[in-house]
């Protein structure tokens, strides 16, 4: 990765790697399916800041996971089947953000480049847009799988937002909005000539993870699928450490149910996002988005090796 104008990034000495695994020396030489980077970047927030420890905090927070061996319910150790390496926390230069956007796309379209697929902890949601402009240019317009509180489909933002992210991935044509899906969501939006296909919190609470899935299916066929999972998509319960906690949400089971059905699709990379530890409340926040992380990487592992869970 070439990086321009960078710092030593504020909070980037990597303490741990996600769940221990190996860090990336060389991504051009790594033999990782998967590459994880950190991005501490909390600039675009509307909010209560501090995202920008998301990274940290979720990988010291995959200690607590890492013992199990195989992870119930899935019926095999993740190691023995996917490789997965660490790059640890992205450089930018702090208080300019146009090098986060820069470094980020490009470190991103390394990994896909080289056929790897990435997962981002996040920093707030607007670091999903610099890894989608990396992902569309391999792909094209990627089938989006959206979970959080808000559409962040607003237009009037400022150019650093994390509330306009999908209105600039529409516009900017980097993802099929018409077999893409948000589900969660339980604030104010524009509903009439809204791109993505809604699912809310309260229809996902009533009708259950089956029934969610299966609108999901029938959404994104059989596209490249992107998953962006903004944290506050669960309820503050599960929750709390975020910048904009919105309450009647869903559940840490209902999510893990959503992402451990998506097995068998087209799933090309993930992102957590808006983890902000200062909030937290004993590292529950922390613990879900790498749990969910987790249960991403351990999907990738079940299709592609024809896997399964425990009955």
């Amino acid at each position: 990765m070439s990086v321009a104008n960078a710092d030593l990034p504020l909070y980037g000495e990597l303490g741990m790697t996600f769940m221990q695994w190996p860090q990336v020396t060389n991504l051009e030489r790594s033999d990782a399916e998967v590459v994880v980077t950190g991005v501490p970047f909390d600039l675009a927030t509307s909010g209560r800041p501090g995202a920008r420890l998301g990274p940290a905090a979720i990988r010291q927070a995959s200690a607590n996971l890492i013992w199990e061996g195989a992870r119930w319910p899935w019926s095999f150790a993740l190691d023995d089947y996917l490789a997965v390496e660490d790059s640890g926390n992205l450089l930018f230069k702090h208080g300019e953000p146009q090098t986060l956007v820069d470094n980020l796309e490009a470190h991103i379209g390394s990994i896909v480049s080289s056929g790897k697929k990435a997962l981002t902890f996040g920093g707030d949601h607007f670091i999903t847009l610099p890894v989608l402009r990396a992902y569309a240019k391999k792909y094209g317009p990627v089938a989006l799988v959206h979970v959080d509180a808000h559409t962040d489909t607003y237009s009037g933002g400022s150019r650093y937002d994390h509330g306009t992210i999908f209105h600039h991935a529409v516009q900017e044509g980097l993802v099929d909005h018409e077999h893409s899906i948000q589900l969660g969501i339980r604030t104010s939006y524009t509903v009439e000539g809204h791109p993505f296909e809604v699912l809310d919190a309260a229809w996902i609470n009533d009708h259950g993870p089956t029934a969610t899935l299966e609108r999901i299916r029938a959404r994104v066929g059989d596209k490249p699928i992107y998953v962006s999972f903004d944290i506050d998509g669960l309820d503050p319960a599960f929750a709390p450490g975020t910048g904009t906690p919105v309450v009647a949400g869903l559940t840490v089971d209902c999510a893990l149910k959503l992402i451990r059905g998506l097995q068998g699709l087209d799933l090309i990379g993930m992102d957590v996002v808006e983890v902000a530890p200062a909030y937290d409340n004993a590292e529950i926040t922390a613990l879900a988005g790498a749990t969910l992380a987790l249960e991403f990487l351990y999907v990738l592992a079940a299709t592609t090796h024809s896997l399964g869970v425990h009955k």
